[in-house]
């Protein structure tokens, strides 16, 4: 009688694999007679000692709990076996499905495993790519210096006035359903910002503060919730403050206020050059995309749909979308899905080819100039990384500069300005 575990292949793709694992009896015994042996040592029976009933009795007693240990331990041997057998890489846990389990039978179930898929990227370099960045105008550091001064901005009172866009509101809003007015709710809002649907701010720019009134507001067509769009609703609203936005004067003192700038020239060269700083980033990325773009499209790198649906479905639970909007949030997010897993598929293939894993040395570098920046010590900074486990999203981030640092090079790269 074989006692050898058998492997056989029923299907697979790109990125996954399903498997037939057959465990023949002798195996399954021996996986028996371990789990009676287990709970024989562990048992409190009445009438005996410790670790000294009878095999039979132990079998009887805990029937279940012996039948669910063998059930995962033959999974588990099969598990390690099908690794072995066809060599799988594989990026999570198999599922188990199709389980047969009788009495004095081989035990039978199917592997359904998720392995990364190795594309063939034949073509790594040779593109022409163009670096475009955004210049930084006089308009966008006047714009900046704005946003500084909103933030240090303060809020003064306004009477008998009716609001204006940009000032901000204190209400009370409830909906009136069948006649009785429901709970209301407080609200403080920015008019203008689109805290609040357009037909209710409108109705509230005709109010004077201490006011109350009833009215029809109607939702909009692009509301986020579909069951709302263009349906109208009664609420009472109720206007008890309105206070308009004071903005400091843009002169040394505020420069002083912001940071350790010791004129608003000082503060204005900072601005420019954050904002210089930023355009290089966002320039980096898109040439980085553009790369990636061209890599796909010249290796014909295809996203395999396991791996596809493995990415929806994280992303729907990162957004903590509602179960009834799953589908269309997937409609929506599946291209935006299927761009990222051929993305990751060829910056994990090239770093596993080319040797450009981020190594220690690396990490403790990156850390240590971390440290530098926020007056920190290494120590602290991993601490900090390691508590938040962030570590290996800066390993990732810090191979993917690696890859795409060896890929342009292979390329040529044209300096634009938008």
């Amino acid at each position: 009688m074989s006692t050898s575990i058998t492997i056989t292949k029923t299907a697979e793709d790109a990125a996954s694999k399903a498997l037939r694992v057959t465990i023949p009896v002798e195996r399954v015994r021996e996986a028996e007679d371990k789990a009676v042996r287990q709970y024989a040592k562990r048992a409190r029976l009445p009438g005996f000692r410790q670790g000294k009933a009878p095999e039979a009795v132990v079998r009887r007693r805990f029937s279940n709990e012996i039948r669910q240990w063998v059930i995962e331990e033959v999974i588990r041997e099969g598990w390690e076996e099908a690794k072995t057998a066809e060599s799988l890489r594989p990026i999570a846990d198999p599922s188990v499905r199709n389980l047969k389990f009788e009495e004095g039978q081989p035990v039978e179930f199917e592997l359904l495993v998720e392995v990364r898929p190795e594309p063939k990227l034949e073509r790594l370099g040779g593109f022409t790519l163009t670096r475009t960045t955004a210049p930084v105008t006089d308009a966008m550091v006047t714009e900046q210096l704005g946003r500084l001064r909103e933030q240090r901005a303060s809020w003064l009172p306004v009477e008998a006035e009716k609001p204006a866009p940009g000032q901000m509101v204190r209400v009370e809003v409830a909906p009136i359903e069948n006649g009785e007015v429901k709970e209301a709710q407080p609200y403080s809002l920015v008019l203008g910002d689109g805290q609040a649907i357009p037909s209710l701010e409108e109705r509230i720019m005709t109010m004077l503060p201490g006011e109350t009134l009833d009215a029809e507001v109607r939702f909009p067509d692009d509301h986020p919730d579909p069951e709302r769009r263009g349906k109208p609703r009664t609420v009472r609203v109720t206007l008890h403050e309105v206070k308009r936005q004071e903005l400091p004067a843009l002169d040394d003192g505020f420069a002083k206020e912001v940071g350790d700038f010791e004129t608003l020239a000082a503060l204005t060269a900072a601005v420019r050059e954050d904002l210089h700083t930023a355009a290089t980033r966002d320039a980096d990325a898109a040439l980085r995309e553009q790369l990636i773009s061209e890599l796909v499209s010249a290796n014909s790198v295809e996203a395999p749909p396991s791996l596809v649906d493995r990415m929806l479905h994280g992303l729907l639970h990162a957004y903590e979308v509602p179960h009834e909007k799953a589908e269309a949030f997937y409609q929506e997010f599946r291209p935006i899905a299927v761009a990222q897993v051929r993305r990751e598929l060829v910056l994990t293939t090239l770093a596993e080819r080319e040797g450009l894993q981020a190594t220690e040395a690396d990490l403790d570098a990156r850390i240590a100039r971390i440290a530098e920046q926020r007056k920190s010590t290494p120590a602290q900074v991993y601490a900090s990384l390691e508590q938040a486990k962030r570590l290996p999203e800066l390993e990732r981030s810090l191979t993917e500069e690696k890859v795409f640092a060896w890929l342009l090079s292979q390329s040529t790269v044209t300096q634009a300005a938008s």
